[in-house]
């Protein structure tokens, strides 16, 4: 159910971004990069990818609780869409303040604070593991006797609420800023600010951050990112180095409680003997230049294009996943994946990326072959991805996208 209301809004979150990119534009603000926002929305897309997939086993263990080990059973239907509304947004709390306080809940969630930016693109930048790990606390309500639809629908509302405070276009909301998660109160849990960090977690309220002491209201600007930058626009590497870089620091970390306290520690927690991150102890982060490296415009209007047609198979995926055949929607998926390897890659101007680019486009034609084969489609439908291939492909080399430059990777705003 989750997945079917997000399919749906799909539509309305591109329409919505085209809205704040125009006003941005008539405000004379620039809000958008291109790299940065195709990468916010290949985290979006990787996360929906692997739903297609893995949702059941998400809500699987839920279910399990409701339908065995239920506390209460309610007799009317009104009440459990209380407890679950009221249920969800306390929990939700309890979730992100952890994800911000623990390092093994963090190294899934900080996927969403990667973006060094601040728009609607950023709301869709979602992580995999983030699926699993709010379920550790949701399975309270399925004790609470929370049917699975239920929650399943009032967490969707929650999570298309969150939405359209991803933005640095709307200003503070009068009276709606002492109840509700506002734009104003979501750049501050989006800022590296040292006086911003771990703050304002809530969804759709702001009570409980001001209940439980970590509210803060928006004063000086905003700072966007993490502490310790990504710097780079892949997301799939987005959605793995964060698993990476723990285990790393377990294993440099020279006492072997600290290896295993490492994935349970604060994220600012440093092992003895261990150095942290330049910039760190003195705040000094938050006065570094984004990362802004800059493909030719024709390779960027490549890579967009490219992007868009990934972007329209993953909604694809998302509407059929119930009824199309397995092997389809896994075929559709590999090809999804691929085109984000490979389009931020170009943004970027990695020395690889065009090379791997064509051996996309030639995966297209065999993986569609293959598809067709035996059918009574096949011709037409290997003409189609023959001529999507050989034109990418022209389109690909008159861009220039295999004449690197070695400088792009180190430029920055």
């Amino acid at each position: 159910m989750r997945a079917s209301y997000i399919a749906l809004a799909v539509p309305f979150f591109f329409v919505l971004i085209a809205v704040e990119i125009a006003v941005a534009r008539a405000r004379k603000q620039r809000v958008y990069r291109l790299g940065d926002a195709l990468s916010d929305l290949g985290c979006g897309m990787v996360q929906q990818v692997a739903l297609v997939f893995l949702a059941g086993a998400v809500l699987a263990g839920y279910a399990w609780l409701y339908a065995h080990h239920r506390l209460i059973t309610w007799q009317g239907e009104a009440a459990p869409w209380i407890v679950a509304f009221v249920g969800v947004d306390f929990l939700y709390y309890w979730w992100h303040r952890m994800s911000h306080e623990v390092n093994v809940l963090w190294a899934a969630h900080v996927v969403h604070h990667q973006s060094e930016d601040y728009n609607l693109a950023v709301a869709l930048r979602q992580a995999i593991l983030t699926g699993f790990t709010a379920q550790l606390f949701y399975v309270w309500l399925a004790l609470l006797g929370v049917p699975p639809l239920v929650f399943a629908s009032v967490n969707a509302v929650s999570t298309l609420y969150q939405f359209w405070i991803h933005t640095e276009l709307v200003g503070k909301l009068g009276w709606a800023e002492g109840l509700l998660n506002t734009p104003s109160h979501h750049r501050v849990h989006h800022a590296i600010n040292p006086r911003y960090l771990d703050r304002n977690y809530g969804a759709i309220f702001i009570v409980w951050d001001r209940i439980f002491g970590t509210y803060e209201p928006e004063g000086e600007a905003c700072v966007y990112g993490t502490v310790k930058p990504l710097e780079s626009y892949s997301p799939l590497w987005a959605q793995v180095q964060p698993l990476l870089a723990l285990a790393a620091a377990s294993a440099a970390a020279p006492r072997p409680l600290d290896k295993l306290r490492v994935w349970l520690a604060p994220p600012g927690w440093t092992p003895a003997g261990v150095a942290p991150p330049p910039g760190v102890a003195d705040g000094s982060y938050v006065r570094r230049p984004k990362y802004d490296p800059r493909a030719p415009r024709p390779v960027r209007r490549y890579a967009t294009a490219q992007f868009a047609v990934a972007v329209v198979t993953t909604a694809a995926l998302m509407f059929t996943q119930e009824n199309a055949p397995r092997p389809l929607l896994a075929a559709g998926a590999a090809l999804v994946v691929l085109t984000l390897a490979t389009a931020p890659a170009l943004v970027e101007q990695r020395p690889w990326a065009g090379s791997l680019e064509y051996a996309r486009l030639a995966i297209v034609v065999g993986a569609a072959a293959a598809w067709a084969y035996g059918g009574a489609l096949v011709v037409p439908i290997v003409t189609c991805a023959c001529a999507y291939a050989l034109g990418s492909a022209l389109w690909l080399r008159r861009a220039g996208a295999d004449a690197v430059d070695p400088e792009a990777m180190i430029r920055a705003r």
